[in-house]
């Protein structure tokens, strides 16, 4: 694999004209062939290893995604539209030139306490471009220091909280009274100190042959080079989900997909044709009877695959009201989902959600209170008329985890029905926590196509419920979000839904 990773075409007198004079050691397979080719990694336990995030990290020879991200997430549709339209000068002007345009576009009067972009979205799409030979080589480090092209705000979240990168330098934006002005600082290394002259004589730098990515005096710590060609990048892996340093749990952000120049030409041209579509699956929802509705859906691509027990789910005689369905929450569709699996109007109860969300819901919608009391009076005054959908996550969670279960459903009925629910999207995530909460229903009909897959499980016995059966309810909510996790493939977590605001809105998730 090393030998593949670090193979060596071109001469090495190159990269001496471009660092500084010193004792250097540049390795190539013309002159360590037996280490690199037949050895499996070189040793770098004891070393600080300097790397270049774009060349030896990412499988993606491009930055345009990227921007992309930040222009349409942080700055709007518009934004996105003009880095689009520019995309030709990119492929024209030099790679430098290039990354200030896009740093331009993307940044130029964006406030500078707003962006959060580096953590909640765009840490996703570098995870998901990391190579898995190169990042089996970097984390094997003592000590790791990423050098970038890219502005310090885009990458520093993502290595240091991801990764566990120890110091990362990336190029500086300039800011007047709080907005980026577009413009980058000069390129230096003012904040990435390496301890000690012991620590210094152990670094070694992974850069790859382009001569801009070599241009940073931190490789001039290095006494060793190992150099990455494109034509190795093409030939790795991309890191598997399961060999993340941290989970990817949380993130935030519109796009479902990576907008590279061809992805975003889709969703332009997609998107006039996108607004006809959203106009036809809300009127038909909302005004039409619920067997029409999702047929009509259906027809445009809004289509739910159910799967039920053997056995009709029936109510105990000596309880009246109706089934508690208990599900997991994936968008704000997750209860019209249930109603189509059952083909009759199942009310919602929720804790948050926009007031336009709430009027143009095809379903009836309980707002609670987050006070308990008040709460479980609710709950229980619905339930008295009939069927109720609950989502005790909170929270939507996109990955495949559940959050942990409030365990307030689990004292108020016996009559309980797990319902495991996972939705699949192919251009628009229909839930923000740090957008605008108005427009979710708007991105949640817009995709071409609404795959959602409805598992209604077994009702919970009586014996093993909190009423009849005496069990606690935190121990039911825990039983509960294993079993539908484990009908997903999903992991459970010990996460609430606090946790996840904090991280992605800074707040504890008042809307």
């Amino acid at each position: 694999m090393a030998g593949k990773l670090f193979s060596l075409t071109s001469p090495c007198f190159l990269l001496s004209e471009l660092l500084p004079k010193r004792s250097h050691q540049y390795v190539s397979s013309a002159t360590n062939s037996n280490s690199l080719l037949h050895n499996t990694s070189p040793d770098f336990s004891n070393k600080t290893i300097v790397f270049h995030l774009e060349t030896t990290l990412l499988k993606s020879s491009s930055l345009f995604p990227y921007f992309m991200l930040v222009a349409f997430e942080a700055g709007g549709l518009l934004r996105a539209l003009v880095l689009f339209f520019i995309y030709p000068l990119l492929c024209l002007v030099g790679r430098n030139q290039a990354l200030k345009i896009m740093v331009f576009v993307s940044f130029v009067g964006l406030r500078q306490d707003k962006f959060r972009i580096g953590s909640y979205v765009l840490s996703k799409y570098f995870l998901e471009d990391v190579g898995n030979e190169s990042f089996s080589l970097v984390m094997s480090g003592k000590r790791k220091v990423a050098v970038s092209d890219m502005p310090r705000i885009m990458v520093e979240d993502f290595l240091k909280h991801y990764l566990g990168v120890d110091a990362v330098r990336g190029r500086e934006l300039k800011v007047f009274s709080g907005y980026f002005v577009g413009l980058m600082e000069a390129n230096n290394v003012n904040g990435v100190v390496l301890d000690d002259d012991k620590m210094l004589s152990h670094a070694v730098g992974i850069s790859s042959f382009n001569e801009y990515s070599l241009d940073h005096q931190l490789f001039s710590y290095c006494k060793e080079i190992y150099l990455v060609s494109e034509a190795d990048k093409r030939n790795w892996q991309i890191l598997p989900r399961e060999k993340y340093p941290k989970p990817l749990i949380f993130h935030d952000g519109r796009l479902a997909f990576r907008p590279t120049p061809l992805a975003s030409l889709a969703m332009l041209m997609w998107l006039p044709l996108g607004i006809f579509i959203f106009i036809i699956r809300y009127t038909s929802s909302t005004i039409l009877p619920i067997h029409i509705s999702h047929a009509v859906n259906s027809s445009t691509g809004f289509t739910t695959t159910v799967s039920k027990p053997k056995a009709s789910i029936t109510k105990n005689d000596k309880t009246s009201g109706g089934v508690l369905y208990i599900c997991n929450h994936r968008s704000l569709l997750d209860p019209i989902f249930v109603s189509y699996s059952v083909m009759k109007p199942v009310p919602a109860v929720t804790y948050s959600m926009s007031r336009f969300s709430e009027v143009s819901s095809p379903i009836k919608i309980i707002r609670l209170t987050r006070d308990r009391e008040k709460d479980k009076k609710l709950i229980e005054q619905q339930l008295s008329q009939g069927d109720l959908v609950v989502c005790p996550e909170g929270t939507t969670c996109r990955e495949p985890y559940l959050l942990r279960f409030r365990p307030l459903f689990a004292e108020i009925t016996d009559e309980i029905v797990p319902t495991a629910i996972d939705m699949q999207v192919d251009m628009f995530y229909g839930s923000t926590d740090s957008g605008i909460k108005c427009l979710d229903p708007v991105f949640n009909l817009l995709n071409p196509y609404i795959h959602c897959y409805v598992t209604i499980l077994d009702k919970i016995p009586s014996s093993q419920t909190c009423k009849a059966g005496g069990k606690p309810r935190i121990e039911i909510a825990n039983h509960l979000q294993k079993e539908i996790a484990k009908a997903l493939g999903f992991e459970s977590t010990i996460l609430t839904r606090e946790d996840k605001y904090t991280i992605l809105a800074g707040n504890e998730g008042k809307v």
